[in-house]
């Protein structure tokens, strides 16, 4: 099987490459030590996307209808692992282009096309996920955040928590569910997707001081929150549709192993200068961390291929999914156990790693969900019964 890319593609890298040493500042890697969350990197991602834009690298994957050039999905991927290797300067808009951007296209009316997709392509929208609650993290059919329908559109009372970059969010992606009443179905087919203003009067947001980063998780809260008709997207009854569509996106759309591999790297080069390298254990220890970056890299590229090919979905996204937390935890191991002097403040991107590493394995769904997943729909074993 040929691994080597195209002669367009390996340019197509060089571009991306070429753009990051000239938009990025000389404190770059200090920003990115905050996280993707952090009111500095968030700040830099408005300047950063309408760069990006301005180069015709923001959105190339996009249909040309939307502002895209209808490029392959592996331009996409190369570019978002060029972003990653140094720390995402998207910050939290790289939501807005893996997923926000594609559910809109499939799902949205023209009327929310026409007022969600000019701030993302003017590198200045910020969204939120409102999915997990206190009683629903991994279960989402299980979600109690009520959307009781009224003259106009919907009161919405409830809270979500772990919720990504919300103190900084124009608008929230929201699941919430319609009370049950006569015609209107329970469980999944009763959950709801809203569009919800963040400014709208009744929400609270409470950050959640964690190791993952500045402002990356919060507690939002909604009391009586109003959100028009309009803001719902699909219908009611078709949000596990369009979750499932969203998280296809996402779970393909960041490489995490890029940054992994990248620390690991820097590491090995510093332990060579200072002569640590001959050190057996040492050598075997960034031998496995190695190893797992790159099985990582190569079952993300399978989930790639087929999607670049319109194949179908399969667990194999599930996979990948489990490889790169695999990863992103050996490199940190590594690092942790060899060169703690880098997580305490001598690397900037060391501390950067670390922390997206805690937060790779909750992310898009925990891994102990996606193992789940793996023995269900790729080994085909049977379900335990739940205990009565």
């Amino acid at each position: 099987m040929e691994f080597g890319w195209t002669q367009e593609e390996a340019a197509h890298r060089e571009r991306v490459r070429a753009v990051l040493a000239r938009v990025l500042p000389p404190d770059w890697e200090d920003i990115a030590r905050h996280g993707p969350g952090s009111d500095e990197q968030t700040a830099f991602s408005k300047i950063f996307c309408p760069a990006l834009h301005a180069e015709g690298l923001l959105i190339p994957h996009w249909p040309k209808p939307y502002g895209g050039q209808d490029e392959s999905i592996w331009r996409q991927f190369i570019m978002a692992e060029e972003l990653w290797a140094v720390g995402e300067p998207r910050g939290p808009q790289y939501m807005n282009v893996n997923w926000v951007g594609p559910v809109m296209f499939k799902f949205g009316t023209q009327a929310q096309l026409e007022t969600y997709l000019p701030p993302i392509l003017a590198g200045q929208a910020v969204w939120c996920q409102g999915f997990s609650e206190p009683s629903a993290g991994s279960d989402l059919a299980a979600l109690r955040t009520a959307a009781t329908p009224v003259e106009g559109g919907y009161r919405v009372n409830g809270g979500k928590i772990w919720t990504s970059y919300a103190a900084q969010a124009d608008t929230c992606f929201l699941l919430a569910r319609v009370p049950a009443a006569e015609g209107v179905s329970s469980g999944k087919a009763a959950i709801v997707i809203l569009l919800v203003d963040m400014k709208s009067p009744g929400i609270q947001v409470k950050p959640i001081p964690a190791l993952v980063g500045q402002g990356d998780i919060h507690e939002v809260f909604f009391d009586d929150v109003f959100v028009p008709a309009e803001n719902r997207l699909g219908a009611e009854g078709q949000a596990w549709e369009i979750i499932n569509y969203l998280l296809q996106h996402e779970r393909v759309g960041i490489p995490r192993y890029a940054l992994a591999r990248r620390t690991l790297d820097r590491a090995v080069a510093r332990l060579k200068s200072q002569g640590r390298w001959d050190d057996p254990v040492l050598r075997d220890r960034a031998g496995q961390a190695l190893m797992l970056c790159e099985a990582a890299r190569m079952m993300c590229y399978r989930v790639v291929d087929g999607k670049a090919r319109d194949l179908p979905d399969d667990a194999f996204g599930s996979l990948a999914r489990v490889a790169v937390v695999e990863a992103e935890n050996g490199v940190s191991a590594f690092l942790t156990e060899f060169m703690p002097d880098g997580l305490l403040g001598g690397d900037p991107m060391q501390q950067a790693h670390h922390q997206r590493a805690i937060a790779a394995g909750v992310a898009a769904g925990p891994a102990e969900i996606q193992l789940n997943l793996i023995a269900q729909r790729w080994l085909n074993l049977p379900r335990e019964p739940r205990a009565r």
